[in-house]
């Protein structure tokens, strides 16, 4: 059977400023509907992704900036990281973890929260290693992302 994940809710404090976010961002917008007041939903799909964002108005009880460490896959990192920026999202510099862990931290505000043993190094992986470079952003609320390169999928994948 297949499991197919294909739509993360995004807590959100503003549906307009983040509608507004993600347009920018290049996000594909997929529904933007009000039912009433009291509830609206509008979903984005990141280009290239089977799996899209859903936000709005009474969808879920979670914090506004609740959801961290949002994956989007891309080939080259540098040149995504360039698109964004250009398209006015702050992304941070491309950065890897000197023991070539996962990275598992996230940003809030100017603070970085790393997972112990992790050493978070400026600039890409010193062999351009698949799975090893990264760069972070977040909505304006706060929730999560990480552009992680990958130009080599592991066996199984």
């Amino acid at each position: 059977m297949d499991l197919k994940l294909e739509v993360i809710v995004l807590p959100v404090s503003d549906v307009d400023r983040a509608k507004a976010f993600y347009e920018a961002a290049g996000f594909r917008l997929d529904l933007d509907k009000a039912a009433s007041e009291d509830w609206r939903a509008v979903h984005f799909t990141p280009p290239g992704s089977e799996c899209s964002i859903l936000f709005g108005k009474g969808l879920t009880s979670a914090a506004p900036g609740s959801t961290q460490g949002l994956y989007l896959i891309v080939s080259d990192i540098e040149e995504a990281r360039t698109d964004l920026t250009g398209r006015g999202i702050e992304v941070s510099e491309v950065f890897h973890d000197a023991a070539g862990l996962l990275y598992h931290g996230h940003e809030a505000g100017e603070v970085t929260h790393q997972i112990e043993g992790q050493e978070r190094l400026a600039g890409l992986h010193p062999d351009r290693a698949s799975y090893g470079s990264y760069a972070t952003f977040s909505d304006p609320d706060g929730n999560g992302w990480v552009l992680q390169e990958i130009t080599e999928r592991l066996p199984g994948r």
